[in-house]
């Protein structure tokens, strides 16, 4: 029994992983499955039971099993271009620099290199405060940030067309403006924002740890995400 409910479940995981059966599709019946394989129900069900215990599935009582969605906290940010964010929701896009300095990596920094340069700027949609952004980039993986002045080109869309990140890691926390961010968009203090961390590396070298903060009544965040699908071979 042992070895032919797991290849039921391979089975099924194969269909979900390549989107034959995507999120939301219904999942044959045990006795279906039962005929399929010419099995006992109780090998069926050992399946089902697998696959719900890793989140692939949903049972329902009497309604069936059906494709799981997957869950919030499995989802992959993309990483933005807030320029193009801006403009695709058909709003005119204004930068400015805040702050740009060069200095030595503190021992949190080490993973982006020895030295970084700092920068801090305002993203406007409209004309309006649409996000406040502090980052650091790494000029070990991208050393050519050290000739560029962030004057007239955010650091977000510069570094997506030089430095192809391969890793990211993503925090997202609801926080209360503090004076300097409430100033910078217009804000009163204390008001809620959305902050959105975001840390990235190319092939294992560190590349920016960036901080963006969002008034929390204009922005949301939405991921699209796809099933999962084999790697080629």
């Amino acid at each position: 029994m042992s070895a032919l409910h797991r290849r039921i479940g391979a089975d099924i995981e194969r269909r979900i992983l390549t989107g034959e059966w995507p999120p939301g599709a219904r999942v044959p019946t045990e006795a279906e499955l039962q005929a399929e394989y010419g099995c006992a129900r109780m090998t069926v069900s050992k399946a089902l039971t697998d696959l719900s215990a890793r989140g692939l599935i949903l049972r329902r009582r009497r309604a069936g099993s059906v494709v799981a969605r997957p869950p919030v906290h499995s989802a992959v940010l993309d990483i933005p271009d807030i320029a193009a964010e801006i403009e695709a929701r058909g709003m005119a896009y204004g930068y400015e620099l805040l702050e740009r300095s060069e200095r030595a990596a503190t021992d949190e920094e080490a993973w982006l290199g020895a030295r970084v340069v700092a920068l801090a700027c305002l993203h406007r949609a409209d004309g309006a405060p649409f996000a406040l952004e502090r980052r650091l980039i790494g000029l070990q993986a991208t050393p050519e940030s050290a000739d560029e002045r962030f004057e007239t080109v955010s650091p977000g869309g510069w570094l997506l067309k030089r430095a192809p990140w391969t890793e990211a890691e993503h925090r997202i926390a609801a926080v209360a403006a503090d004076r300097e961010t409430a100033l910078r968009l217009d804000l009163a203090p204390g008001e809620a924002c959305l902050k959105l961390e975001r840390r990235t590396w190319a092939d294992g070298l560190g590349v920016t740890w960036a901080w963006q903060t969002f008034p929390g009544q204009a922005y949301d965040l939405v991921a699209r995400f796809s099933p999962a699908r084999p790697e080629a071979r």
